[in-house]
């Protein structure tokens, strides 16, 4: 809700405020203090306020209330804030500025009281969930398929259309609502082994309402070419793809298409080879379905009453039965619903977060139950109000934001929270970072079946996660009616946008809307930018937030810009193109509440001295940036910054060291690497993951001397001339946490690599990469107990990958790039042993040849996929 994520940034403002460096920029005491009593009351009263609204138009008239006090305590003290810093003239009075925050306070006050009366009056039953009494890891069961329930008749049918005997290239509908399982069905079957064996290539494009054909074609290649270059023109890719397909017998599935504008523009490239290839489109729209294919469209359906209490059950209790006092108001919520699959998902990831007590499982019954004559996306739309409403307070703002993200596209999880911290939703806990926090809210939302992992990383952890398009939806209809924030798109009108705080400019907008839009923005602290050109102004003076989502502007702007602008600024993320710098300037330090720098440029630039004198810094991505010593710069300490990415001639001194005590992500490159630039990594013992690109300049030696922190769990070390492997890797292989490596370029002291019981005993992923003289591996599986993901990459001289491989119960992945041709069929042997061995198969291999080989193309199987390099 927008009242709690606004009175939780006010308290931010005001506790970083104390962090403010010299000189300091201080309030008046006593109304500070009145203000903080108000604040921290109306959040404990949001934490626990019921306001028994159905699901309406309109935002409860109190929270709104409370948010506007919010923001208007946050205007004056941010625009007094701005004011010291650019001492631009602007200042207020030090008596206006007391009468401006006693408007406020007496404001608070009104509403204080009002709240109070609220308090007494609430006897309902409702779920009290603070931060810090809810902070459990979500159960999260992160590689299953997604559950199907009630449609295996519609699979059979789809099935059989699939692998009919037509010759003829056929496309295939399915039609249904929004949540009514469509994509569900579309990827149950395209993952069945089944189909994999019975076409040559399949692949798969989220289409979405605001398409892009060239971004359609890059996920369809993506699937089925492992190297091509994603900037090519959309003709390009689309010549591409036809002539990968062509005299190929293929799958191909369309996900969520809405016009057939789409289709026209795309089906050129797919060939009718004659030979059985299917074309799968999922889509809401029945008259779209016709137009595709009149007679071979298949038509989603409503669960039944006795599927919906099944798929309900299954999602609450898992294999567990419901307790016989539950079930039979299990099976009315379940029948509430209607028998629409995302319903049901979405009510049934309440239910499971909350206490199994039949109080108030009548409650949420009598609730859903009067949603039960509404309509399609309409009745739906109110169902998720349900979920939304029983949240946790903590939990909506962060769902509510999930809807800025353009629509179907996968949003990087370090980038989310990231964001979620520089906006200020997530309440401090003493002892554990804001980033801990936000993982666990991600877990929060996730366990409740609203937000979907869509991939995981190589050790396992979430990367990227989406948001259902019915989901987000909601997400903007609730996020405009509470004003939280605005999303400019050309149906949008200009009454929605006056005084949004935060600004979403998407695609496909015209300049006009743009610019109309940005006209009301005075006040605006958060923007999220994805249009075609640079921002015409950036005169927002208490911007927090700018993200650029767009690479195709051709406006440059310099850094000092940026710097001498937005001193409100928490979070600045520049694309490339249009945030080129020509200079870093020295006034950097007048950030003094940025969290997050983000500047992707190719010139590396090297920073002034007043960037150690930003105590609020946790996060910089900055491709070639020298960081200066710090000696003589006082004894600042940055404790909240945890990743640096990538500094150039990084020298890790103990002035350094010092300065840096919590990082826990280094990614450093060097010309020429000496032994002192690395000789106290060691020290920085939260480090947890590390990277190092050394030039050919580098000396072996220095290698050998490096020690690396217990707390490592990532490394990747890249070098042309790095010789000393042979001795390096007893110290990483003793590394206790390590769960990813990385080898790039190097060498393990001649053709043998020999590894012993003891080490590795926590790696999931190893990657070698062009380790030139390496033709002998000998290892045993026990020297890898938890190894899961094996990549080899142009590793010409190996003779095999070690047969001890086809003994281990965690090895799920190999993947072979460019190796030798024994290599290869090591690989396959290792997948015959363990059938053999385990009698099952838990093994993919996937294997890239740089040229067409029978030999080993007919090694080809549903676990052992061979591809040719950019093969047509």
């Amino acid at each position: 809700m927008a009242a709690y994520a606004s009175l939780l940034s006010l308290m931010n403002i005001i506790d970083t405020l104390k962090l403010h460096p010299c000189p300091p920029i201080s309030l008046p005491f006593k109304q500070v203090q009145s203000l903080i009593e108000k604040v921290c009351f109306l959040l404990e009263f949001l934490e626990a306020y019921n306001p028994h609204l159905g699901y309406t138009t309109e935002a409860d008239p109190l929270e709104s209330r409370i948010a506007d006090a919010a923001h208007a305590a946050e205007d004056v003290i941010e625009s007094h804030i701005v004011d010291q810093i650019t001492s631009d003239g602007g200042k207020i009075s030090s008596d206006a500025l007391h009468q401006a925050l006693e408007k406020v306070i007496k404001e608070m006050a009104l509403i204080q009281k009002e709240a109070m009366e609220v308090k007494q009056t609430q006897n309902q039953p409702r779920i009290k969930s603070t931060p810090s009494d809810s902070m459990e890891l979500a159960s999260i069961s992160q590689k299953k398929k997604s559950r199907m329930v009630g449609a295996d008749d519609l699979k059979l049918q789809m099935m059989d259309k699939l692998t009919s005997d037509c010759r003829d290239l056929q496309i295939i509908p399915i039609v249904g609502m929004g949540g009514s399982g469509k994509t569900t069905l579309a990827r149950n079957i395209y993952q069945e082994r089944l189909i994999k064996e019975h076409f040559y290539v399949c692949g798969w494009a989220t289409i979405s309402q605001e398409y892009s054909i060239r971004e359609i074609l890059i996920q369809v290649l993506g699937e089925l070419i492992n190297e091509y270059s994603k900037h090519s023109r959309e003709d390009k890719l689309g010549e591409m793809l036809h002539k990968h397909l062509f005299g190929r017998k293929y799958l191909i599935v369309m996900d969520d298409m809405w016009s057939i504008e789409a289709w026209d523009r795309v089906m050129r490239y797919f060939p009718d080879n004659k030979n059985g290839s299917r074309i799968v489109i999922t889509t809401r729209l029945a008259n779209l379905a016709v137009e595709l294919a009149s007679s071979n469209s298949l038509k989603m359906r409503f669960l039944d009453e006795a599927d919906s209490w099944d798929l309900l059950s299954k999602i609450v209790f898992g294999e567990e039965s419901c307790p016989l006092e539950l079930e039979e108001i299990g099976k009315k919520i379940g029948k509430s619903c209607k028998g629409l699959p995302l319903s049901i998902v979405v009510v049934g990831g309440l239910l499971a977060k909350s206490k199994h007590a039949r109080e108030f499982w009548e409650y949420i019954g009598e609730n859903l139950n009067a949603t039960v004559n509404l309509e399609d996306d309409e009745r739906c739309l109110k169902i998720l109000y349900m979920s939304y409403r029983q949240l946790p307070v903590h939990l909506k703002p962060c769902f509510l934001y999930m809807g800025v993200f353009p629509e179907d596209k996968p949003i990087h999880i370090s980038k989310l929270i990231k964001l979620w911290v520089a906006e200020g939703f997530l309440k401090p806990i003493a002892g554990i970072s804001l980033e801990d926090i936000g993982k666990e809210y991600l877990n929060g939302l996730i366990s409740r079946n609203l937000i979907l992992i869509h991939e995981l990383g190589s050790t396992g952890s979430i990367k990227y996660c989406k948001i259902h398009d019915l989901l987000r939806d909601f997400c903007l209809r609730e996020a405009q009616k509470e004003r939280f924030y605005g999303v400019v798109r050309q149906d949008t009108s200009q009454e929605t946008m006056n005084a949004q705080r935060r600004l979403v400019v998407s695609n496909n907008t015209s300049e006009e809307k743009v610019s109309d839009a940005l006209q009301s923005m005075s006040l605006a602290r958060s923007l999220i930018w994805d249009f075609g050109e640079a921002p015409p102004s950036l005169n927002f003076r208490l911007l927090r937030i700018l993200v650029t989502c767009s690479s195709r502007s051709t406006k440059a702007y310099s850094l000092e810009e940026y710097m001498l602008r937005l001193v409100n600024s928490r979070y600045l993320d520049i694309s490339a193109q249009w945030g080129r710098a020509r200079g870093f300037p020295s006034s950097v330090n007048l950030l003094w509440n940025l969290q997050t720098l983000i500047v992707d440029t190719l010139q590396g630039l090297i920073a002034p001295a007043e960037i150690w004198h930003m105590p609020q810094i946790r996060h910089v991505h900055w491709r070639g940036l020298s960081l200066p010593d710090p000696s003589g710069q006082g004894d600042i300490v940055l404790r909240d910054l945890q990743t640096l990415v990538t500094i150039k001639d990084f020298k890790c001194s103990k002035e350094v060291v010092k300065r840096i005590p919590n990082i826990k992500k280094l990614r450093v490159s060097y010309e020429r690497l000496r032994e002192s630039c690395l000789s106290n990594l060691v020290c920085l013992d939260k480090l947890e993951s590390f990277g190092c690109f050394c030039f050919p300049k580098t000396n072996a030696d220095y290698l050998a001397c490096l020690n690396f922190p217990n707390s490592l769990k990532k490394l990747s070390l890249q070098s042309g001339f790095w010789r000393c492997w042979d001795a390096i890797l007893q110290k990483i292989g003793r590394l206790p946490l390590l769960e990813k490596l990385k080898l790039y370029y190097g060498s393990f002291g001649g053709s043998s690599w020999e590894t012993s019981e003891g080490q590795f005993r926590s790696l999931k992923f190893l990657e070698l990469h062009e380790c030139d003289e390496l033709e002998f591996w000998k290892t045993e599986s026990s020297h890898f107990p938890r190894l899961e993901h094996l990549v080899l990459h142009r590793l010409f001289l190996l003779q095999e990958i070690p047969l001890d491989f086809a003994e281990s119960s965690t090895l799920r992945y190999i993947d072979l790039k460019f190796c030798s041709d024994s290599a290869v069929v090591s690989a396959k042997r290792i997948l015959e042993e363990q059938e053999e061995l385990q009698g099952e198969v838990t093994l993919q291999v996937g294997i890239m040849l740089s040229r067409k080989n029978e030999a080993l193309e007919s090694l080809a199987s549903p676990d052992f996929r061979v591809l040719i390099a950019g093969s047509n």
